[in-house]
């Protein structure tokens, strides 16, 4: 992404950091490890400290994985530009085992993901469930150390990294939807720069109507890290489809709606579509999807 905006506003490859120089910022999700998120605040816990240093004026653009983006929104800030998206299915990934299906009775699946562990339990009831949280590295590392025999990665983030050979299986993101915006960047900017020339660049169309349709989703499912969601759109011809699925935590009961807009309606009827399938499941599921 620094090479990308450094290209936007028209400097060279060898100006990346004069024109676009990196600041890191640890979150609080990323220092808190031993705890899941529903316990300690949720998904802003990736993106508060980073907001904060944009509305501060310290950086003048962030850049998020999608899928850590609550569904509300701070005051001031613009998700501005979704880049091309990559890979959003899910990975199975274990030393013993080369599929999910080969998993033996009662075995442990490390995920701190409720919709991965839902999704799993809703088909394999049998496992357990242990909590594994930390960058890529160290899940890998925990599972090789023998915490767990198998976890659930996002594909994407593998491929970023250049080990998508770690994947002993992908799943089929219809029957098992990854997170709303799973495998996408954001980039974030404040209001008065959403947009600007260089973040327009940035954009992706294919990507932005399908992340309007699952965050649609997201937003009439209020989902947090206490509901375990997935959503999934993908272009068909001319037309968009959405698949959307919410799950009670304990994998004993899902709901799952699918339809279709066509595609020239734009982000608004990609959105309102995310919205109806949301509202329809939240409808018949009530408050069922939530942990208590």
């Amino acid at each position: 992404m620094q090479a990308a905006i450094t290209q936007a506003l028209g400097a060279t490859p060898d100006q990346v950091d004069e024109i676009a120089p990196l600041v890191f910022i640890t979150t609080s999700g990323d220092r808190i490890q031993d705890r899941r998120l529903l316990e300690i605040g949720g998904k802003a816990l990736f993106t508060k400290e980073i907001e904060a240093a944009l509305i501060s004026g310290e950086v003048d653009c962030a850049v998020h994985s999608l899928k850590d983006v609550p569904a509300e929104r701070q005051s001031g800030l613009a998700l501005a530009a979704f880049p091309k998206r990559e890979d959003p299915r899910d990975a199975f990934i274990s030393t013993r085992f080369d599929r999910f299906e080969d998993l033996p009775e009662g075995a442990r699946l490390g995920t701190a993901s409720l919709r991965r562990a839902a999704q799993a339990l809703y088909r394999r009831p049998d496992l357990k469930i242990v909590m594994l949280r930390g960058n890529v590295q160290t899940r890998l590392a925990k599972l090789e150390a023998g915490e767990c025999e198998a976890t659930l990665l996002a594909l994407s983030g593998l491929k970023r990294l250049g080990m998508a050979d770690r994947a002993n299986q992908l799943f089929d993101p219809v029957a098992a939807p990854p997170a709303p915006g799973q495998g996408c960047l954001a980039v974030e900017t404040r209001e008065a720069d959403a947009d600007a020339a260089w973040v327009r660049t940035l954009r992706h169309l294919e990507t932005t109507v399908s992340i309007a349709a699952e965050r649609g989703a997201l937003e009439a499912l209020e989902g947090s890290c206490k509901t375990a969601i997935g959503a999934y759109a993908r272009r068909d011809g001319s037309d968009l489809i959405l698949t959307v699925e919410a799950l009670t935590p304990d994998g004993a009961a899902r709901w799952r709606r699918e339809d279709r807009v066509a595609e020239a309606q734009g982000e608004a009827g990609a959105r309102a579509l995310g919205l109806e399938l949301g509202h329809a499941i939240r409808l018949e599921a009530g408050d069922k999807l939530e942990l208590h």
